[in-house]
């Protein structure tokens, strides 16, 4: 209850007590305030979004009723939360400090106030008015009275809010535990709680089924004791943590059972209070992930497998449109030039080009929808645009359901192997078709001929040069790959002393445009005199002029060779173009295959045709560069498809 003491220590003074259920004794407090203020009327305001409330209300006011509302701007609270203090006026006509429409609407001449805070926060106000207006102003007491109940009311609400909340978090908490402890019953997982003393206060059911250990047992105990001896010191330092707050998650930890089975736990846990000084301490749960560990390592030794094979592997997701790739290994990518991050979510179709043979791709088509498994010889093509050999063999991946989920694909480069065979065959080829030639020569050559023994010689001195040839085309396909810095200038400069003497009425001309060297293996200087020896051979003048010529270009060096010779047959361009010999086109002789599989072997192009400004030949072979600081294996490029 209020009360006014009129000499409390012995001096005119002011006491006021409010208990635990403002909502009853607010209205005793306003009547007090009423009778002891001299006024008619006493209320309690409740201000929220710019609207004013009357909560508790005396007198007969109608607009101070209980329930009544109204905006905040025509209020006499308007100015009253406004200030710290307290806001009293005797005459609201003269005063100034009360807006013009809240004396029109309410009428009060005298009013005095205090606002309400509850933690900080506005409530409202606590105010007491008249119609008629005061002689004198309030005094300090009096504006003390009304300042000490808008602190005691709110204190009052603030309580009573407090006590709201505790009793619904009490309702919460318990609520809370019997729910926690039907799920932990429940539940495969052991869920736990541990108190400050680092002991178990409660365990679920399932520590007997998983563990082996009585839940009630447990209680009360350390819960060091049920951890391996290897885990103590951590699962203390984890402890410690939580109990500063943290929180921890997916912390693999060994348990042992009570037969003494080590088994793997992950374990979350986090702190826990229930905010009203009961219990506090750790709580979590652990799950038993023994075989889930141990089937994790299996596929990590499988995935490390796929990731270090020496063969590249694709995985594509046969459950969504268009088979997107999930997964590609290193080699893969070395395979084809790709990043990993640039082929997941597509489709392998983009390793096809322009010389990808459609059989080959309805091959690997029909054996896909028909979810069959499938080998295949094709022709793709790396990120740098250069042709190369792909042996690919698809095989279908079924779930338990017998539906096909997933395809793997298993990529080999067979580049090398492709360019013998068709080595093999060019060499086959030539040497069948010249040889047949050779000999209707010489059969002809004896009959009826004055210089039968000329014809037959030169004939077979031509075998015997083909012969050469063939050999130092095998012997170059079987000698080991070695690629290393080649000085084109100091190349040039052997060509053209080389042929100085051969041909001494040619000339041979060099003109280096480039400080860096190409990356080949060192035949790639009998390939470039392949070239010139061709030019001057087949030029039915002595005069022939080549010139040799080298220039940067991007990763490359181009070297052209350029003669003003009689040009080169067609066919024979055709077949260094295609790289491949047939019945209807093939080559005269293997000169040109030299240098062709030489260029290529080292990642290179060599092209040839005739001129267009004049009489003769051009031959381009382009090789990767390498300047004075790269490192001569990192240009260096795997073997291309004898084609251009």
């Amino acid at each position: 209850m209020s009360q006014f003491n009129p000499n409390p220590h012995g001096e005119t003074g002011l006491s006021i007590s409010i208990d635990n259920a403002p909502a009853e004794k607010i209205v005793s407090e306003l009547q007090i305030g009423t009778d002891y203020l001299g006024v008619s009327t006493g209320f309690l305001t409740r201000i929220t979004d710019g609207t004013q409330r009357i909560v508790q209300s005396t007198g007969d006011h109608p607009l101070l009723q209980p329930g009544e509302e109204c905006p905040l701007e025509d209020a006499y609270c308007q100015r009253t939360v406004e200030m710290d203090g307290v806001l009293s006026v005797q005459d609201a006509d003269a005063s100034g400090e009360i807006a013009d429409v809240a004396v029109e609407t309410f009428g009060l001449e005298t009013y005095i106030g205090a606002k309400i805070t509850v933690g900080g926060e506005l409530y409202g106000t606590v105010c007491f008015a008249d119609r008629d207006g005061r002689t004198d102003p309030f005094t300090e007491l009096e504006e003390l009275f009304v300042e000490l109940l808008a602190e005691r009311i709110g204190k009052a609400l603030e309580r009573e809010s407090y006590e709201v909340e505790l009793a619904q978090q009490n309702r919460r908490l318990e609520a809370e535990k019997q729910r926690f402890e039907g799920i932990a019953d429940a539940s495969t997982d052991i869920i736990f709680r541990i108190d400050s003393s680092a002991e178990f206060s409660y365990v679920s059911s399932a520590v007997d089924r998983v563990l082996g250990y009585d839940p009630a047992g447990l209680v009360g105990t350390s819960f060091l004791e049920v951890f391996v001896s290897t885990d103590v010191e951590e699962s203390l330092e984890l402890y410690q943590r939580v109990q500063g707050g943290e929180v921890i998650e997916g912390v693999e930890l060994t348990l042992e059972t009570a037969g003494g089975e080590p088994r793997v736990f992950e374990v979350n846990a986090q702190p826990f209070d229930n905010g009203i000084g009961g219990e506090a301490g750790i709580q979590g749960v652990a799950r038993d992930v023994t075989e889930r560990k141990e089937r994790r390592r299996e596929l990590e030794v499988k995935n490390r497998a796929m990731d270090d094979a020496e063969v590249g592997i694709v995985i594509a997701d046969a459950t969504q449109d268009d088979l997107p790739v999930t997964y590609v290994n290193e080699k893969f990518c070395e395979l084809t030039g790709y990043d990993r991050e640039a082929v997941i979510g597509t489709n392998c179709r983009f390793l096809q080009g322009a010389g990808t043979d459609p059989e080959s791709v309805a091959a690997l088509q029909e054996a896909i929808a028909a979810s069959e498994s499938v080998s295949v010889e094709i022709l793709n093509y790396r990120a740098s645009g250069v042709a190369f050999w792909n042996e690919v063999t698809v095989t279908p991946v079924e779930n338990a359901a017998g539906e096909t989920v997933q395809f793997i694909g298993f990529q080999q480069d067979i580049t090398a192997r492709k360019r013998r065979e068709q080595l093999l065959d060019v060499m086959n080829r030539v040497l069948r078709h010249n040889l047949r030639n050779k000999m209707n020569v010489v059969l002809g050559g004896t009959t009826g001929t004055t210089d039968a023994e000329q014809v037959v010689v030169s004939a077979a001195e031509d075998v015997i040069s083909l012969a050469d040839r063939a050999r130092e085309l095998h012997a170059a396909a079987q000698a080991d790959r070695n690629p290393e810095r080649v000085d084109i200038g100091d190349a040039f400069d052997d060509l053209q002393q080389q042929f100085a003497d051969e041909h001494p009425d040619a000339t041979v001309e060099g003109v280096v445009d480039t400080s860096r060297d190409v990356v080949a293996g060192s035949e790639v200087a009998a390939a470039l005199s392949e070239v010139v020896r061709n030019a001057l051979v087949h030029d039915p003048t002595d005069d022939t002029a080549v010139t040799l010529a080298a220039h940067d270009d991007g990763d490359e060096v181009t070297v052209t060779i350029t003669d003003d010779g009689s040009g080169i047959n067609e066919m024979e361009r055709a077949v260094v173009e295609s790289g491949t010999e047939s019945p209807l086109e093939h080559g005269s002789g293997l000169g040109m295959w030299f240098v062709n599989w030489v260029v290529t072997r080292y990642g290179g192009v060599f092209q040839i045709a005739s001129r267009d400004d004049a009489d003769g030949t051009v031959a381009t072979i382009r090789l990767p560069a390498a300047g004075a600081d790269d490192d001569v294996l990192a240009v260096a490029r795997r073997p291309t498809t004898l084609g251009s």
